[in-house]
This record gives C-alpha cells, structure tokens and sequence, in this order.
C-alpha cells in the first residue's frame, strides 16, 4: 500500500515509493502547463500580431499590432484568480488530484485549438477565439500551480519539504526550455514564410501528446494524505474562499507580494520579452537594438532556463537549511543588479552571444532563489482547512500584480524611449524591491506541521519556528 496509519508522531504517513510518483506527477503535469503558457506567450511576441493583430492594431501604427499581441499574453492574468477560486474551493473540499487532472485536460485543449485556427480573410474573426483560448489558459493555469504545490509538500518529510515543493516549481522553467526547444527546432526547419504559414502550428498541436502522457502520470498517484485526514475528520469547509479572506487577509497580500516580483522580472525570459527585443530585425527592415538570429535567441535562452531550474533546487536546498523567508530576502537582493544588468548584457551579445549568456543565466539565479522555496512557503502559511484557497488565489493575486503585463510595459518602455533600457530596469528593480518587502513582511512558519490536527490543535495561528509541537500532532502526513 502507498500510504500506511502510524502511532509516532515523528513517522511519515506517505510510503517512499509514493512520494516519488507524486513528486514525478507534479514536475511532468507543470511542465505539460507552462509549455503550453509559454509557447503562447513567444508566438505572441513573434508572429500573432501579424497573423492576428494586424487589422485590430492599424489605428496604432507600425507597433499597434505588436502591442495588442503582447496585451494578450496578460490578459490570461486576469482569469487566474478565477481559475483559482474554483480550483481552491473545489480543491478544499473534494481533494487536490481532481482538479489536477481537469487543469492538465483543460490547459491542453485549450492550446491545441490554438494551433488549428484559420488566419488570413479569417484572422479578425480567429483573433476573438484566440483571445477567448487564452482566457481558458489563464483558469487553467489559476488552478494548476496550487494542487501540483500542495501534493508535494503535503507528502514531503519535514525538512525536505522546500525540496518537494521545488519538482512542481522546476516545471516552469522545464517548461520553459521545451517551449524554447521547440521554437529553436521550428525557427531552423522553416524559413520565415513557412513558420508564419504553418510552422508556429506545430508547437500548439504537440500539445496532445504532452495532454497524454500527462494524463496517464498524473492518474496513478493517490489523494494527498492531508486532504484524506481532513476528510476522515470531515472537517471540509464549505466556504473555503470566505473563510480565507476572513482569517488570513494580510498574510494573503504580503504572500502575493512576495511571489509579484519574482514573476515581474521572471516573464522577461518567458514572456517573450528578451527573445523579441533581442532578435528584432535592425533597420532599415525593423526597429531592433540588438539584431540577433531569432533561432540563435531561442537556443541560448535553453541556457538560461537551465540556469533558472539548478537555482530553483539550489534555493529550495538552503531553504530547507535555514528558511524559506531567508532564501527569499537574498534572492530579491540579487534580483536587483541581475535585472539591471539584464537588457545592457543582451544588448552586447549582438557582438558576443557570450554576454547575452551571461545577462540571462545571471538572472536565473535570484529567480531560482524566489521561486524554489515558494510551494512550501506557502503551504506553510495556511492551515489544511483552506490551504488549497490560499495558496491558489494567492498564486494568482501576485501574478497579475507582477506579471500580468510587465511583458507590455517594458515593450512600451522601449517604445517611448527608442529602445534604451533605463526604464525597463527601474521598473524591474522596483518589482524586485516590491517582492524584498512581500520577504520581509510575511511571517516564517518553517517546518509547522501541515496535518488537519494541528490545525485542530488551537496553537495554528501562534505558533513559530522553535516552538514545541502539541502532542498528538503528527510531524509528517
């Protein structure tokens, strides 16, 4: 059997065994989720505006139908809090791998409907369905990131929970880096004329095969043990939602701000923000700065997302040595410089691809750092009762303060400044410092025990980092 009863409150609940196919249930199904996110969000800096954009965006001049390409990618933003109160109070109350599954199933269709919509007489009339595809992306992904988090960490050990938490997280730059794959394999197949003729399709359609072989991963794990004890104790609220904003209002909003600028500078790798400005075409053809090979772009950023995935596990590593809290502080320290010196590196890399290199591999490690310990952070923040609420809508407050549109910012930062990128690095430095206060701001409860009876146990609220365990609280579940 997975899971086994215990008297010792020191002895885990969950079997090795099953640990390991939740941990690989999670890391496959989000890098399923964020493929799909993320190939949108590059299509939409490369080629959507002219597929899609082009007659919507006339009245705005030559980067009218690039704005509104990019908008789209933000617009998914506003739907996760949607997606994540559905996903939390369904969730909270009939368990985490339910909406598992439906998220995967949901995110998957949506994306590969994306890739059979007709363009040319018909793109006006496939820009509204490509924008109504994007908002089920948005639910999807709203509901996703929450259920994936909390079956990790629910059946981690204590002590290696921010490890645990870590394989979901990693999902993203995985995902990133097949996203980014499958564009440098598409970019070098096809010519130009042929991405934009049928090309670009390709990426969306592959999405069936990943819904698959998510489907089938995701299936063969349990229920968390958490959600099991809460239902034996049928303690499920029934108002999770409104329980949460009732109890934990301010550890809702420092825990979104400590996840928004983390997400504001992330999206510059996986927005599509430094593939377009790096690989747009000088003039007399464009408006670049930097004029690199759009396959080229797309190759190196596999480096980066690399760099991102070592110092998400890095991050999550010392964050089960010391606290998450700690990890975080350093990392949005580090984000400082890092997002400074990000477009200047990027904009030398047209002589050198090395500095490119070196501008966005720096920059994986403060976003490693603040991402990797993020799952059990938050886990440990909210009681079992409401935790699949906190930790979803959370999720999705802090993405749409950070990354809903920092992608279109810093686009029409460059815009109103002839491409420097004085603006976009303040604004970024400030995301930084927004998150260093979210660090700073949200109280550690490192190695609290997750149980449904130590939220029974009347201490939950009070209780910090050093103080006994009440008897009879399992450590482990």
């Amino acid at each position: 059997m997975a899971t086994t009863a215990t008297n010792h409150a020191s002895e885990p609940v969950t079997s090795v065994a099953e640990r390991r196919r939740v941990l690989a249930a999670t890391i496959v199904g989000t890098t399923v989720e964020w493929y799909d996110f993320f190939i949108y969000a590059f299509m939409a800096s490369l080629v959507f505006g002219e597929l899609f954009f082009k007659p919507m965006g006339a009245t705005l001049g030559e980067a009218g139908p690039v704005l509104i390409s990019v908008a789209s990618i933000g617009l998914s933003f506003l739907f996760r809090p949607l997606g994540a109160f559905l996903a939390g109070h369904f969730g909270d109350r009939f368990g985490r791998k339910p909406v598992l599954i439906t998220t995967l199933i949901m995110m998957g269709g949506a994306t590969a409907l994306i890739g059979v919509l007709p363009t040319g007489d018909l793109a006006a009339f496939s820009a509204v369905l490509l924008l109504l595809l994007r908002v089920l992306q948005g639910i999807s992904t709203g509901g996703e990131w929450g259920g994936a988090a909390l079956m990790a960490v629910e059946t981690a050990p204590m002590g290696q929970r921010n490890r645990a938490g870590a394989w979901p997280q990693m999902g993203v730059p995985f995902g990133m880096l097949m996203a980014t794959g499958m564009l440098t394999i598409l970019q070098s197949v096809f010519t130009h004329e042929q991405f934009l003729d049928f090309g670009w399709r390709i990426a969306f359609l592959f999405s069936i095969v990943l819904i698959i072989v998510g489907y089938v991963v995701r299936r063969a794990v349990e229920e968390s043990p958490v959600f099991k004890q809460i239902a034996e104790a049928k303690k499920e609220q029934t108002a999770p939602v409104a329980v949460l904003f009732r109890r934990f209002p301010l550890i809702v909003l420092f825990a979104a701000l400590v996840f928004a600028g983390d997400n504001a500078v992330g999206y510059m790798l996986v927005g599509g923000t430094v593939s377009k400005y790096a690989s747009a075409p000088l003039p007399p053809e464009g408006n670049g700065m930097v004029g690199m090979e759009p396959s080229t772009v797309s190759l190196l950023l596999n480096l980066a997302a690399i760099s991102w995935a070592i110092f998400t596990y890095v991050g999550a590593y010392i964050a089960d040595k010391t606290s998450a809290k700690t990890v975080f502080i350093i990392g949005y320290i580090l984000m400082v410089p890092a997002s400074i010196a990000l477009f200047p590196l990027v904009t030398m890399g047209a002589d050198n691809p090395i500095y490119f290199v070196l501008g966005t591999c720096l920059l994986g490690v403060p976003l490693g750092f603040c991402y990797g310990p993020l799952s059990a952070w938050y886990a440990e923040v909210f009681p079992a009762s409401v935790r699949f609420s906190g930790v979803s809508i959370t999720y999705a407050i802090g993405a749409i303060v950070g990354g809903a549109f920092a992608p279109l910012i810093v686009t029409a930062l460059f815009e109103a400044n002839e491409g420097r990128w004085y603006g976009p690095a303040i604004y970024l430095s400030v995301m930084s410092l927004v998150g260093l206060v979210g660090s700073i701001a949200l109280r550690s409860r490192h190695n609290i025990p997750l149980g449904a009876d130590m939220e029974a146990s009347g201490v939950w609220d009070e209780w910090k980092p050093g103080d006994p365990i009440p008897a009879g609280v399992k450590h482990d579940h």
